[in-house]
């Protein structure tokens, strides 16, 4: 059953927060079930000044319904998930004080956001009587239900039983998205109408926060019109201090389709176009405006309408990423440029033409050797991606072999995570994988391919294809080094041995890769 969805069934970034203060958060206004059960689910009453006390000494920002709100879905969604797990297994004896605890979640959210809230609505309240209606009946029906061991009355009333649940999941997920809707209303039109520049930013960053929380609420935040507010700052220069945060966020809301076409509507290419050519923006600004860039020309995105603005504005913009790389401070900079110069060279050829015609290579490969610019598995691949498709062009050849780019591959392809964490991991398979293509194509041009057997490429693409732990054990690595392999030795087919060449080079490409592939069973 989906019981929630508005939100994502996972632990939400604004969850990541220490345990001990959560505890304390939730003890403002949450009863104990075996209390809430005594008491009939009345909440203990107190006073009016020292319920006010408790609601401002929990209040960091006025955006702080937002963040409880969220907090508390994730919670009842838990919970509710929970149940049906329970359900399913026939776990009887656990599913009623749960469905108490539950009942106590939803009471405690409705009663806190009403307080701390002033976006509620009367269908909003409809929806919470509905919802805590359908509560009380969960909690009544399965109350029934500890209390009967007949085999045959239990399986009849857990029909009942899923009934309820999925009327209280239903309930609580249009009364989330309501609630939702009506946050983001409101902190966009706190956009629109206010002046206090620290309001804006607190607004702005609530709904960058609420952005990261997954497609759902990216959608619903492009729909409430964000795109045009956010665009609306950075196009003032009195808010030239919010440009960033304001950037970052539409960075974040732009990962759907639904952004990138208000993005259309408002002209916001040109917008990112004038910011990253404006030399006296500070480099943060043009980051954050390269990382929208890079957000909307992802080849991931199935969106192209903004693709006509775009190429009309592209050579400026290729230029001013180019330059951005070139004269970035740090790793996080050039990491968000070349990421957007990546994106773009899968465009059209035109782009890459470009490129090569501002001596992009020379750029790149000089970053290549800047451990302050280029720091980091994330950042070479994006490198080496635009040099991957910059390949593709014959001319592209002589400025890689001139700029040593020849010796910088073959250095890719010996690429090591540090941390081990499975997104690093995958940065290097996509670091080995593209070098690998990269040194394949140019390997056309015969002093490309003498250039990398003199660097000893040869060796390290065998010691790729036959060692698994070597290239990650990744199948797309493993077929672009026996590609780069055979390559190589249709250039000088005396630098491999003769076994290598047996299996590795002469068989079907299809042969080698089950041979090598097959090297990682293990027979223990």
């Amino acid at each position: 059953m989906d019981v929630l969805t508005a939100l994502p069934v996972h632990r939400m970034s604004l969850m990541r927060v220490d345990s001990v203060q959560r505890w304390m958060d939730d003890l403002l206004l949450m009863t104990e079930c075996e209390c809430m059960c005594i008491l009939q689910s009345k909440p203990i009453s107190v006073d009016d000044d020292s319920q006010t006390d408790l609601m401002f000494s929990s209040q960091e920002s006025a955006h702080n319904s937002l963040e409880m709100l969220l907090r508390r879905a994730w919670i009842i969604s838990t919970e509710l998930t929970k149940i049906v797990q329970k359900l399913e297994k026939n776990r009887w004896k656990r599913i009623h004080s749960m469905s108490l605890r539950t009942n106590c979640h939803v009471r405690s959210m409705i009663t806190e956001y009403n307080m701390f809230s002033r976006n509620s609505t009367e269908q909003m309240q409809e929806y919470e009587a509905l919802l805590m209606e359908k509560c009380a009946e969960l909690t009544a029906i399965t109350e029934r239900w500890a209390q009967t061991h007949d085999e045959d009355v239990l399986a009849a009333m857990k029909v009942s039983i899923n009934e309820v649940l999925t009327a209280v999941g239903q309930s609580f997920s249009q009364l989330i998205n309501l609630a939702l809707i009506q946050e983001v209303k409101g902190l966009v039109e706190e956009l629109d109408s206010c002046e206090s520049v620290y309001s804006m930013n607190v607004a702005i960053h609530s709904l960058f926060s609420l952005s990261q929380e997954g497609t759902r609420l990216c959608q619903l935040i492009a729909q409430e019109g964000s795109v045009v507010a956010l665009f609306k700052i950075c196009r003032q220069d009195r808010f030239k201090c919010l440009y960033p945060s304001a950037l970052r966020t539409l960075a974040s809301v732009c990962s759907v389709d639904e952004g990138i076409y208000q993005l259309e509507k408002v002209d916001g290419i040109l917008c990112l176009t004038e910011i990253l050519t404006d030399e006296t923006q500070s480099e943060a600004t043009r980051a954050e405006a390269a990382a929208v860039i890079a957000q909307i020309t992802s080849p991931h995105l199935t969106f192209t309408q903004h693709l006509s603005t775009f190429l009309e504005n592209m050579e400026e913009i290729i230029t001013a990423l180019l330059k951005l790389c070139d004269e970035a401070s740090n790793g996080e900079v050039c990491l968000l440029a070349s990421a957007a110069l990546a994106n773009i060279t899968f465009f059209d050829t035109i782009a890459c033409e470009l490129l090569l015609q501002m001596n992009a290579v020379k750029v790149l490969l000089l970053a290549c050797s800047d451990k302050q610019r280029v720091n980091s598995s994330y950042a070479r691949d994006q490198i080496v991606t635009i040099l991957a498709n910059l390949s593709i062009l014959d001319q592209s050849a002589a400025d890689i072999l001139q700029e040593n780019g020849v010796e910088t591959l073959i250095g890719m392809l010996t690429e090591r995570s540090l941390t081990r964490s499975a997104a690093e991991v995958s940065a290097c398979e996509r670091v080995l994988q593209k070098s690998a293509v990269t040194l394949a194509r140019l390997c056309r041009d015969p002093n490309i391919a003498q250039s990398a057997i003199d660097h000893d490429c040869i060796p390290r693409l065998i010691a790729l294809c036959r060692h698994p732990e070597e290239r990650f054990s990744s199948d797309a690595v493993l077929v672009a080094c026996l590609a780069a392999l055979r390559r190589l030795a249709m250039a000088c087919p005396g630098g491999i041995d003769d076994c290598d060449l047996q299996q590795l080079v002469r068989p079907r490409l299809v042969d080698s890769f089950l041979l090598c592939s097959n090297m990682e069973e293990s027979f223990v």
